[in-house]
């Protein structure tokens, strides 16, 4: 979105001597014979250096970006959900120093050359700015659907280090990767973060999950990017999706009527609904579909009897995200009751998983979150086929 872009310049004022002339090159100076030609005036010549180019973030809300003198700050606002204090790191670039009192921040030199993710969320955005190279480590291969990382876990050219508070330190302190990358819930029977820090370890803490806007969650392709000095070229691939994606919510933007959409399966006889704010009701409202449950509060989800869904959903036009389902089948083997909803009788059901390892690995849940743009129009495809005619499903897949 919005650029600063800063331009420093040195004028560098040049005396050229009265016997050279501007259209005959000097070979050798004895060749050179005086005349009476008049001494040039003098000539100011600018020499371009270094453009320092800053950017905004406009949409996230849980990280910052600034530009102080010599670094830069990243701050998490919110490292995970009930969190008192921000996460601050000083972005160095290697072998400077800098005058101010950086506190607490922890200090990382740039532009790093080795990165350990701990979610694949992060790896499409080392693939967008061609850093997926400097990945030394991650925490399995299992649910990874990127094909070249498992490629190298399985070449063992990657180590796999584990997650959580039994993460395998030893192999880490072993690479001495530049940066370690995870998330954290504020639980110490589930972080990872801990262990890493005792040991000294460089561990960052990105919070990309807690973002409810699509547009907000795929720029954190910009925190990535910034341990890498790039943040400049991920905002220009920001941007883009950013403007595709609106091209996209303006398919829709007229309809005077809207499929209604139900969304998710119960678990234990219970139906767990994303609240109006969530990302996933976010998604269904910008590609033009009036999800049922808009009148709960918050961006959480929230549970709902399976025979209040009956009610109020039986005759939903659209149902999506269906669990583990990848076929008409499947889905009425998990609850012989789906069978009643319309949606399932005219074979509207549509599920994220087209793109799956044998693993379990599913992109949606890795590249989906750098590609709002991409899930945006799979659902207007869904929603309204028409609107879509040309495009071919990329996350999602419709049930036979």
């Amino acid at each position: 979105m919005k650029k600063i872009v800063t331009f420093l310049a040195v004028l560098i004022i040049l005396v050229l001597p009265a016997c050279q002339t501007a259209t005959a090159p000097v070979a050798d100076p004895v060749d050179v014979v005086a005349t009476d030609a008049p001494i040039q005036a003098e000539t100011t010549v600018e020499v371009p250096v270094e453009v320092v180019e800053q950017v905004t973030i406009d949409y996230a809300k849980n990280f910052t970006l600034e530009y102080r003198d010599g670094y830069k700050l990243l701050t998490v606002t919110k490292p995970w959900d009930g969190a008192t204090e921000p996460y601050v790191y000083a972005l160095v670039p290697t072998g400077t120093t800098v005058s101010d009192d950086l506190g607490n921040a922890t200090v990382i030199n740039t532009p790093i050359d080795s990165f350990v993710s701990l979610s694949t969320t992060y790896l499409p955005f080392l693939d967008q700015i061609d850093m997926l190279s400097t990945l030394v480590a991650i925490d399995t291969p299992d649910y990874t659907y990127n094909p070249e990382v498992r490629t190298w876990s399985e070449a063992g050219m990657i180590a796999s280090v584990g997650s959580g508070p039994t993460i395998d330190v030893e192999a880490l302190i072993e690479l001495k990767p530049d940066v370690i990358m995870t998330s954290a819930s504020g639980s110490p029977d589930w972080d990872t973060h801990p262990a890493l820090e005792q040991a000294g370890l460089p561990v960052v803490i990105n919070a990309d999950y807690l973002e409810q806007d699509p547009l907000g969650r795929a720029e954190w392709g910009k925190f990535v990017a910034a341990f890498y000095d790039k943040e400049a070229e991920a905002d220009k691939l920001f941007d883009e999706m950013v403007a595709r994606y609106n091209e996209v919510k303006a398919l829709t933007a007229d309809l005077t009527e809207k499929k209604t959409v139900l969304i998710n399966t119960a678990y234990e006889g219970t139906w767990y609904m994303p609240a109006k704010d969530s990302y996933a009701t976010i998604l269904i409202n910008d590609a033009g579909g009036e999800y049922l449950w808009n009148d709960l509060e918050g961006t959480f989800a929230h549970p709902v009897d399976f025979e209040v869904v009956v009610e109020r959903a039986q005759d939903a036009d659209v149902w999506i995200n269906v669990g583990f389902a990848y076929s008409l089948a499947d889905l009425l083997a998990m609850d012989s009751r789906y069978g009643d909803f319309a949606a399932y009788k005219n074979g509207e059901v549509y599920n994220n998983n087209l793109r799956v390892t044998d693993m379990g690995g599913t992109d949606y849940y890795e590249s989906a979150v750098a590609n709002p743009d991409v899930v945006l129009l799979d659902l207007v495809k869904a929603f309204y086929p028409d609107l879509a005619a040309e495009h071919e499903f990329f996350y999602y897949q419709k049930l036979q």
